[in-house]
Parts: structure tokens; C-alpha cells; sequence
């Protein structure tokens, strides 16, 4: 007698796969939002606060120069801006995904 393997677990072995298959491709949405924003915090902040603060100081902003500014207060507001962003963005991700609270 020849076993033949239960259609059933087949059809379950691959509804695993392709939730792990979804699961992969939710967290690498996931991680690719996270590095651009990651991205745009870094550039905002040790960019204009930091490596391009001289050139910037030439400019004023609110009676401060903008680099100063950048540094002091720009990178704050920027922050939580992508929190915002993030959270926006990620409702987006998660109703395409089916993963909604």
C-alpha cells in the first residue's frame, strides 16, 4: 500500500508559507519605511545641525541663524513630524496586510 500525504496538511503547509511569505515582505515594508525615515532624521539633524551649520548660519529663521536653529529646535520638529509619518504610513502597511488593531 502506497501512503499518499493528506491534502489537507498540503493546503495548510502552504497557507504557512504564504503567511510567512506575507510576513516577510510586512516587515521588510516595515524596516524600508523605517530607514527612510531613519535617513531623514539623520541628514536633518547631524546634516543641517551639524556638518552644514556653517553654511547655514548665514541664513536667519525666526531672528536665529539656521543652523543654530537646525540644531537647537529644526531636528525636534522634524522628529515629530515622522513620528506622524510613521504611524500614518504604518496604518497604511498594516490595513494593506491585514494586520490592523
Amino acid at each position: 500500500m502506497s501512503e499518499q500525504p493528506d491534502q489537507t496538511e498540503g493546503a495548510g503547509a502552504a497557507r504557512a508559507n504564504t503567511a510567512k511569505d506575507r510576513a516577510k515582505v510586512y516587515w521588510r515594508a516595515n524596516l524600508k519605511l523605517l530607514g527612510k525615515l531613519l535617513a531623514v532624521w539623520f541628514v536633518v539633524s547631524f546634516g543641517f545641525g551639524i556638518l552644514l551649520q556653517p553654511f547655514l548660519d548665514q541664513f536667519q529663521f525666526f531672528g536665529f541663524k539656521l543652523g543654530f536653529w537646525f540644531a537647537q529646535q529644526g531636528s525636534i520638529y522634524v522628529f515629530i513630524a515622522l513620528i506622524f509619518i510613521y504611524s500614518h504610513r504604518m496604518r497604511k502597511i498594516d490595513r494593506e496586510f491585514g494586520v490592523e488593531d
